[in-house]
């Protein structure tokens, strides 16, 4: 509010210097209007500084200076030529404009390609903070289990959410199909959450590709520009990003690898819940949500049985166990519902 202010403090200013003093041969209100336009046109600007890196706010003004000297260069031979007085002015004003433009354009391109170590530790804390951001993308953020997990202390740095990702959000959490609504709705009140915590630092940063659609890939070229990681657990992205060059930080192997161990021989006893693909095999699961498929359970649907494990397989989507019954072939009693108590 008090840079708004003062913003709208220098416009009134220069509009009125220019009211009084007359610049230009303007009179009254017309040269008022043009102190305005003026102020807008530097406020326009500030806010477009703003938002430059150091690094490439750095290679802006070098490029300028450098684009300074060369005009001056130009101009000293323009002034030998034979031209006339006013032709040779406003080519020289020409040539100062176009050489500082495009020093300033291409400078500001090419900072990104400054080596901070030669700049000494002016880029450290700027490098630093965003090296160690995570960028979230929507299916994290809906999930949830990234709340629990920063709030344990498993995720350090700045949490990045775009707004582009907010408006996918908000577009999910308005939509009619209710089971879309839930979700939507979930994963804006996991973002109160996570903002609430004082621990944890969660940033809304307004940076946007508009040339580019997909919100997936705007999350990529967000993370090459802050040099940071995506945290996701969309198996699509997490390949896409690494053919991106993009560190990815993907919830689902989080899980897996926290998985418990499981190895060939061991016993266990698992509740068979379904039929499995193929004959005879029966489908349990752990507490862990871990598949489990058994051998000749088909029958033992309902019932609470032992087997031995006889391999593990890892694969993209998780790990799968794989089992046969006990050598006695038993399995446990069936698992029945309780009997409703009738009152009158």
């Amino acid at each position: 509010m008090d840079l708004i202010l003062l913003r709208v403090l220098f416009v009134a200013l220069l509009a009125g210097v220019c009211y009084f003093l007359h610049p230009f041969g303007m009179t009254g209100w017309v040269a008022a209007s043009a102190g305005a336009g003026a102020a807008g046109a530097v406020i326009i600007f500030e806010l477009r500084v703003r938002a430059l890196t150091l690094r490439r706010l750095i290679g802006a003004v070098a490029g300028s200076v450098l684009g300074i000297f060369g005009a001056a260069l130009f101009c000293l031979v323009l002034r030998s030529a034979p031209l006339g007085g006013a032709t040779s002015a406003v080519l020289q004003i020409f040539v100062l404009l176009l050489m500082t433009y495009v020093g300033l354009l291409v400078g500001a391109n090419k900072g990104d390609l400054l080596n901070p170590a030669a700049l000494g530790m002016v880029f450290s804390g700027e490098r630093t903070s965003r090296r160690s951001a995570k960028v979230l993308d929507t299916s994290v953020i809906i999930d949830g289990r990234i709340a629990d997990i920063a709030e344990a202390g498993f995720i350090d740095g700045m949490m990045v959410v775009p707004e582009f990702v907010l408006r996918e959000l908000q577009i999910v959490a308005d939509s009619t199909d209710s089971s879309k609504r839930q979700r939507g709705r979930r994963g804006l009140d996991m973002l109160q959450r996570m903002q609430s915590n004082t621990n944890l630092q969660v940033q809304i940063v307004s940076d946007d590709f508009p040339s580019i659609r997909e919100v997936d890939l705007k999350l990529l070229e967000l993370a090459k520009k802050w040099e940071a990681k995506v945290v996701t657990n969309d198996f699509n992205l997490n390949k896409v990003a690494h053919l991106h060059h993009v560190e990815v930080l993907n919830i689902n192997d989080l899980a897996n690898a926290l998985k418990p161990v499981v190895l060939p021989g061991e016993r266990m006893t698992v509740l068979i819940l379904k039929e499995g693909k193929e004959y005879n095999q029966g489908v349990g699961y752990l507490d862990d949500g871990t598949m489990v498929v058994v051998d000749h359970a088909r029958k033992m649907i309902g019932r609470a049985v032992e087997i031995s494990v006889t391999s593990v397989l890892q694969t993209a989507s998780g790990k799968m166990i794989f089992g046969k019954l006990d050598e006695n072939g038993k399995g446990g009693e069936a698992v029945r519902p309780l009997p409703l108590e009738i009152t009158h």
